[in-house]
């Protein structure tokens, strides 16, 4: 076993270990009379419509005759009704009574208010880390997902791509204004100079959503520039900025340009590797005050 997966496995189980002690148990937040599956399963029934039990057996992972005799025991009740599904006749689906409706309300009321009692402890900006955190490990355990488009931009976009970076950046590295007004003279000169013949920007999408951006812009004659290359945290590990720069240097290469170069930070480490697995070489490095910080400037560059 590797001493990075060692590694990964102890902090996996320390954050098992911690978690329930930290937030309290589960059944803290079920009102009296529901049993803690029963209120997974008025959950995965209000998130999704004419779900099978088949369908609840393997996304719950339970035992089917468990199931059955918890969803006889719902229907009792009248929280739960069955119908005949429309792509099996065979198969029933399963729905939310009103009555199972007000009873998932009530217990999504209550672990609103127990997650809420804890999160709002937190200052606005660790509640961002813990959010884009908690999506991220999502993400990972569940699989790289490879659903997304790379569009031109919309209208929107480009206020997008300025705020997006000014928090990113503010959040991970402390940086101050300087740099989002950096951005937005970026972003602002790229509306009003923009040469479609020389020039271009993507955007990233996923489920409708901006999850990424890059641009190519002109340097000169020659020389293509990569700038404002950008991965949302919830979108990490599917090689979205990987297609990103690959798109930019294809473009670059397209429109004849014979070399492309880059400004970065020697404190991005990530954004580094990614530079170097698509061909970038590192020039020079510079030390600097920079948005508040000591900075290591560095200026990459590979050939056409």
């Amino acid at each position: 076993m590797s001493e990075l997966l060692s590694t990964a496995i102890a902090q996996v189980r320390a954050f098992n270990r911690f978690y329930p002690h930290h937030m309290g148990a589960l059944e803290a937040d079920i009102p009296a009379g529901f049993s803690l599956t029963e209120v997974r399963v008025l959950f995965a029934l209000a998130d999704r419509r004419g779900v099978t039990a088949a369908e609840l057996c393997r996304g719950l992972d339970l035992n089917a005759g468990y199931l059955s005799r918890l969803l006889s025991s719902l229907e009792t009740r009248g929280l739960v009704t069955r119908q005949t599904a429309a792509a099996d006749a065979r198969a029933s689906a399963l729905a939310l009574t009103e009555a199972g409706r007000a009873a998932f309300e009530q217990l999504d009321v209550a672990a609103n208010a127990r997650v809420g009692g804890v999160v709002a402890a937190l200052s606005g900006a660790a509640q961002q880390r813990l959010a884009d955190a908690l999506r991220e490990v999502q993400s990972l355990l569940a699989g790289a997902r490879t659903d997304y488009a790379l569009r031109d931009p919309r209208p929107g976009d480009m206020g997008w791509i300025v705020h997006k970076q000014g928090a990113l950046y503010a959040r991970e590295y402390g940086w101050n204004a300087t740099f989002e007004a950096l951005v937005a003279d970026i972003v602002a000169r790229y509306i009003r100079e923009h040469d479609p013949q020389t020039e271009r920007c993507w955007i990233a999408e996923q489920d409708g959503t901006p999850v990424g951006s890059i641009f190519v812009v002109r340097h000169d004659a020659q020389t293509a520039k990569l700038r404002l290359l950008y991965v949302d945290a919830t979108a990490r590990g599917q090689g979205i900025g990987h297609r990103l720069v690959e798109e930019a240097i294809g473009f670059a290469r397209a429109v004849g340009y014979k070399r492309m170069v880059l400004w970065t930070n020697a404190a991005l480490t990530d954004a580094r590797r990614l530079f170097e697995t698509t061909g970038f070489d590192f020039l020079t490095e510079q030390q600097e005050q920079l948005f508040g910080k000591p900075q290591a400037s560095q200026l990459w560059a590979r050939e056409l």
